[in-house]
């Protein structure tokens, strides 16, 4: 392969294929669940949740296509495990591979760390959008059928930007961690307690009288202000953006001080 990122990206095919049509495949089935609930078939059935978990589970008004896929499927099911890809390819791409001893054997030829770790943030970033992509093309194809046609194309490419870059963001968190300190484990335990957190912080702040803590979490600028509702929020955007700029540059820091012979 010409380069890191190329063969990063050469490498992890199949998991990526593997990722991205399995998410696609399980937003396509519950998205398509949406007729029955749009007849009240579900509505009866949220209605016995208590009104603090109905604002929790963001389920106030899954009767619209917007408020359906808001809180289960872009809500809970594809974040999930887009960030399960996330945090699994980013705690390959050092931390991995240092442990399987492959790292000494390709920092050996003309690479430097730096840009080692760039490219393979840029694997991870080109895996994110492809997955988050072909989740959108799904939506789109059972659009018509499942009668989620209120939602816009715009709209629907809006949440699955926020997806891309919440899916990136996670992966960083797991590249940091694993640059900082060698450790497989630490970055796979490290980046999944975050995960946990961020999203327990987004979906509960308000239910303990602590409203400010969805703004620490990244889950909230990923769905807090309704994409499917409002299209972009370049503000929101922004902000995973720029966090996932900062990981970076922490990351490269961090890996380019590391003594990797000992």
């Amino acid at each position: 392969m010409p380069n890191v990122l190329t063969k990063t990206l050469w490498d992890s095919r199949r998991s990526l294929a593997g990722f991205a049509v399995g998410t696609a495949l399980v937003g396509t089935m519950y998205a398509g669940f949406y007729p029955q609930v749009a007849d009240g078939a579900m509505g009866q059935a949220v209605e016995g949740f208590s009104p603090a978990l109905r604002e929790a589970l963001n389920m106030e008004d899954i009767a619209s296509a917007a408020g359906y896929l808001g809180s289960s499927v872009f809500g809970i099911i594809v974040p999930l495990i887009a960030v399960i890809y996330g945090i699994s390819t980013g705690t390959r791409a050092i931390a991995g591979d240092e442990e399987a001893g492959y790292l000494d054997l390709l920092l050996a030829h003309p690479v430097s760390r730096t840009r080692l770790l760039l490219h393979r943030c840029a694997a991870l970033a080109i895996g994110s959008c492809a997955l988050a992509g072909l989740v959108l093309l799904a939506m789109l194809a059972v659009r018509p059928s499942a009668q989620l046609e209120t939602i816009s194309i715009g709209q629907f490419a809006a949440q699955s930007l926020a997806l891309a870059l919440l899916c990136t963001l996670f992966g960083s968190i797991a590249i940091t961690i694993g640059a900082t300190t060698g450790s497989r484990a630490a970055a796979l335990a490290g980046s999944t307690v975050v995960g946990v957190l961020a999203y327990a912080a987004n979906t509960f702040a308000t239910q303990i009288d602590a409203d400010g803590l969805r703004y620490l979490s990244p889950f909230h600028y990923y769905i807090g202000n309704e994409p499917l509702r409002n299209g972009f929020q370049w503000a929101d955007l922004g902000i995973l953006a720029a966090t996932l700029g900062v990981l970076v540059v922490l990351a490269t820091a961090a890996f380019n001080r590391r003594d990797l012979t000992s």
